[in-house]
């Protein structure tokens, strides 16, 4: 349920269907029941979502359509109240909605800004992948897209490919910027960079709703079962940490690392082929390459 309402409060537009809607039946309930007072409740969440849904809308669409919920509501209800009367109490929780939903927008902006902060405090540690996180944030999410996945879906995989290495944070310089074959002991060290950045962000409620605590903690699953940190496989590894293993690959090998130059475009594209089924779910990798099927290779 809670979940629910953070995906409505992601996306005002389900509060505005949900005011319509409530407020046909309670016009309907209305004129069936014929009493409209045992119906005040419904008028007040009308009310609410009216706030919730239209937030971002001007003082003159918010004032006439609570004025429409209170002309509804006086005309039904045989009371001493005087219009203004109810006119000013359904202002003051309409404006009260909207104080929550701004206010729950700017916390959101302020979550965006600080996953911002900490994928380019993680990328600086190294000039070579000093673009990265944005790269595979926004490969991601053309794949998202694609797969036409909802636009919530598509900003938590944009978020979650900004903060999927966040834990690379916690790996000594000396062997994240290390020019020569990592040891096994070293190549363990690395591997763990998925553990950490999902202990760093735990805590952070948002992460757990929205999908981020998967993209970080399992992007380095393998579909067929060999990845880490768990070994997860095939459709065991969540979807959006599948569309992360993608594009997170691809940029890497489209980049300039410490220990080797950048790859062709045909090669990179031939290694996703490859490896269809093995590293990749084969489906999110059709649709990658689908891209570039679909510009001639460019």
């Amino acid at each position: 349920m809670l979940n629910k309402f953070s995906l409505w409060f992601n996306n005002p537009i389900y509060f505005r269907y949900a005011f319509f809607i409530l407020m046909l039946i309670s016009l309907i309930c209305n004129y069936v029941i014929g009493d409209g007072d045992n119906l005040f409740i419904i008028y007040f969440v009308v009310t609410i979502f009216l706030g919730f849904g239209f937030y971002n809308h001007s003082h003159f669409i918010l004032i006439l359509l609570t004025t429409m919920i209170v002309f509804c509501r006086y005309h039904f209800v045989q009371s001493s109240a005087s219009f203004i009367s109810y006119l000013v109490t359904y202002l003051l929780i309409t404006y009260t909605a909207v104080g929550l939903m701004k206010q729950y927008q700017k916390v959101k902006e302020g979550t965006l800004e600080l996953i911002l902060a900490l994928a380019k405090a993680m990328d600086s540690r190294d000039k070579y992948t000093l673009h990265h996180s944005e790269n595979v944030a926004d490969i991601a999410y053309k794949i998202a897209k694609k797969m036409g996945l909802s636009k919530s879906l598509c900003d938590a995989v944009h978020q979650g490919g900004l903060l999927h290495d966040i834990g690379k944070i916690g790996i000594p310089e000396n062997v994240l910027l290390k020019e020569c074959k990592l040891t096994d002991e070293e190549y363990h060290t690395i591997k763990g960079h998925p553990v950490i950045g999902y202990e760093m962000i735990k805590h952070v409620a948002i992460f757990s709703q929205n999908g981020i605590f998967d993209i970080v903690l399992y992007h380095h699953e393998r579909y067929d079962g060999t990845g880490y940190p768990y070994g997860l496989k095939g459709e065991q590894i969540p979807l959006l940490a599948r569309i992360i293993t993608i594009a997170d690959a691809f940029d890497a090998m489209m980049s300039k690392r410490v220990y080797r130059n950048e790859l062709k475009l045909d090669i990179c594209l031939s290694e996703i082929r490859k490896h269809k089924g093995t590293q990749f779910d084969p489906d999110i990798a059709d649709i990658f390459l689908s891209f570039y099927e679909e510009s001639g290779g460019k």
